[in-house]
């Protein structure tokens, strides 16, 4: 399966690093903006299955525009865009490609996904318990709160309809991407953690969607794929 890198910076090198051998990355694109219809770029395409994007937020619309008009498919591992969810559902329906999006492309993440909100079910049972999240990052972060901790507050609100789940966030130093979620009574806490070590879990994520899209057309987020491999 052929593949191009839109952003050659940490996460980019790392998925090139992480390619086995039914992976060849074809084609780079590491200046922004840079991902553009241009002939050059329709050239480097020519024989790409996907591409995987860990450009910037900024870039992001135009990217999945040139992914739609050249008809590539795309894994989207950036950010800032999902409030332009509905018009990619239908660029991406119009250009007839396969479209991957998450904000969080770790397997561990999506995995801690489904345990909280199944614990959040259980939890909501008894109404003794508040639920509470909290977040740290490094100080290079830009986003606060991140996407994965506005992710994980849906899904325990959804269980708490009417209440306001508060998100904690710390940006400081090298600190490794960490969510906490918890439920606290007058007789105990309960507290369910994600620790990131690296920046691998998140290209383990992209390359797995990569070769889960190929052939396929359509809008999926990643959960979807995560639950393909569960219902086996």
């Amino acid at each position: 399966m052929k593949v191009g890198l839109i952003g050659y910076g940490k996460m980019g090198k790392m998925i090139e690093l992480l390619a086995d051998d039914s992976i060849s990355i074809d084609a780079v694109f590491d200046e922004t903006p840079a991902f553009l219809p241009t002939e050059s770029v329709r050239k480097k395409l020519v024989d790409v299955d996907c591409v995987i994007d860990f450009s910037i937020p900024d870039a992001a619309m135009q990217n999945i525009r040139t992914a739609c008009d050249l008809g590539v498919s795309m894994v989207m591992g950036t950010t800032g865009w999902i409030q332009h969810l509905s018009e990619v559902q239908q660029m991406v329906e119009s250009a007839g490609i396969g479209f991957v999006h998450a904000s969080n492309f770790s397997i561990g993440v999506n995995l801690f996904y489904k345990i909280i909100d199944h614990a959040a079910k259980l939890v909501t049972i008894f109404e003794d318990y508040d639920p509470f999240l909290y977040e740290a990052h490094h100080k290079y972060k830009l986003d606060a709160p991140s996407g994965t901790a506005l992710n994980l507050k849906k899904m325990v609100q959804d269980h708490y309809p009417g209440q306001d789940v508060d998100i904690c966030s710390t940006r400081a130093g090298y600190i490794p991407g960490t969510h906490v979620v918890g439920f606290d009574s007058s007789a105990d806490t309960i507290e369910l953690r994600h620790t990131a070590r690296s920046r691998e879990g998140f290209a383990k994520g992209a390359i797995l969607a990569a070769k889960w899209l190929k052939g396929k057309k359509g809008c999926f987020d990643f959960d979807e794929i995560i639950e393909s491999f569960l219902r086996k």
